[in-house]
């Protein structure tokens, strides 16, 4: 990291592989480096979604920060789970869950929960909230279902759909900030770091 910034707590790190996550915040200014976590989701386990996506947005951002490529940065770990029923649901395991998912969300309403961690590797500090949004979904027929579900793309995400991509037309509407439904609110981060004594716009590159 270094040679990033003269501060080195104004150098970023994404603990994410999503493409998505790591477009907004450039969008937004910001020039995170990304290093992968590679943490096993299936070790958490958690009393609700809410803190279920919160634990491994923890976790994730933990893994990270203790590695010495991050020494000195802002780590800002995220994970997000759709709370239908009460249930927590990451990504699909196949085609066949991602279509038997969607057939079972039409017409209907979940929330999306997205945990999200920032520690300052300099101080140690750690601050850590889960941003809510509910998510309205359309009625797509079967043929367009089985369309979506040929294309792949509901087996990288979280609750099998997106804002961002081909699912788009299917969903009605939100309640909620839409970046968190596509991988990180902003302005959640923005609160966090403040919380850190950080302001974002310190941050941009």
């Amino acid at each position: 990291m270094s040679g990033m910034t003269a501060d080195p707590r104004h150098a970023l790190v994404l603990a994410s592989a999503s493409p998505a996550r790591l477009n907004l915040l450039r969008q937004a200014g910001l020039s995170p480096h990304v290093i992968v976590s590679g943490f096993d989701e299936d070790s958490v386990n958690a009393d609700s979604p809410a803190d279920l996506a919160l634990a491994l947005a923890e976790a994730k951002a933990a893994v990270v920060a203790a590695l010495d490529e991050a020494a000195g940065a802002l780590v800002i770990g995220c994970d997000s789970v759709l709370e239908l029923d009460g249930e927590a649901l990451g990504k699909p395991a196949d085609a066949e869950e991602a279509t038997a998912r969607w057939k079972s969300m039409r017409g209907r309403a979940g929330v999306l929960r997205t945990g999200h961690c920032v520690i300052d590797t300099v101080s140690g500090r750690r601050v850590s909230a889960t941003a809510s949004t509910t998510v309205r979904f359309g009625e797509p027929t079967d043929a367009e279902v089985a369309a979506y579900v040929s294309s792949g793309e509901p087996l990288h995400v979280a609750g099998a759909f997106t804002l961002d991509g081909l699912s788009a037309p299917f969903i009605d509407g939100i309640d909620g900030d839409h970046g968190n439904v596509i991988g990180i609110s902003l302005p959640l981060l923005r609160s966090l770091l403040a919380e850190l004594g950080v302001s974002i716009t310190d941050l941009w590159a």
